[in-house]
């Protein structure tokens, strides 16, 4: 079980939040960029909501129950 706010940084991490369909907030700089569901990610990326976000820029947080 994942809490909110936690952040996510292993591939289990985002395999988890695909299989489940919970939502990840996604920030770059401490600035608010998207919010949805995983649509696929590798070990470089995560594309949420048509976006591809760079895993190594960005931080990707768990948002269950949004």
């Amino acid at each position: 079980m994942y809490l909110n706010g936690q952040q996510l940084s292993l591939d289990h991490h985002f395999q988890d939040h695909t299989d489940a369909g919970i939502p990840v907030q996604v920030y770059y700089q401490n600035l608010h960029k998207d919010i949805g569901f995983i649509e696929i990610y590798n070990e470089h990326f995560v594309k949420v909501n048509h976006t591809f976000y760079n895993r190594k820029t960005h931080v990707f947080v768990s948002r269950p129950g949004y």
